[in-house]
């Protein structure tokens, strides 16, 4: 029997959560590969520390179709968004809630960081993140 146990983060078990497969706008998979390649720096940033595994051996998906959008990046095996919040944000506070909205009705958790703050203090962002990830995923889920 596979252990529901994905990782652990300071000696401190996380578990997977079982999400239903999430819708995609399958329109949006070249934009998506586009934004990929198109490497803003504090998404490229992030990417170096979580990549193949490197952060806790948990698999991130960068530019994921979810429904009409297209998270930043994704943890499948804990229904987890990053979303590195940057100018693009700007001015669309609206849209962003219906959004987050839309992925929490999906049974996603969406986690939030300010662009800046990966281009200045990625150590304390992935502290950070950890933190997160231990307060929301430390208990198996029923």
């Amino acid at each position: 029997m596979k252990s529901n146990i994905l990782c652990h983060i300071n000696d401190i078990p996380i578990y997977r959560r079982k999400i239903p497969a999430l819708p995609a706008n399958r329109a949006l998979t070249q934009r998506a590969r586009a934004l990929r390649k198109a490497g803003i720096l504090s998404e490229v940033l992030f990417w170096l520390q979580v990549r193949n595994g490197s952060f806790h051996n948990i698999d991130f998906d960068r530019q994921r179709v979810i429904g009409n959008y297209i998270a930043d990046f994704y943890v499948k095996a804990l229904g987890l968004v990053i979303e590195i919040d940057g100018s693009s944000h700007d001015n669309k506070v609206e849209y962003d809630k219906m959004r987050e909205q839309f992925l929490v009705d999906q049974g996603v958790k969406v986690y939030r960081i300010p662009d800046i703050r990966v281009k200045q203090e990625i150590g304390v962002v992935m502290e950070e993140l950890e933190c997160f990830i231990i307060a929301n995923f430390s208990v198996e889920q029923g």
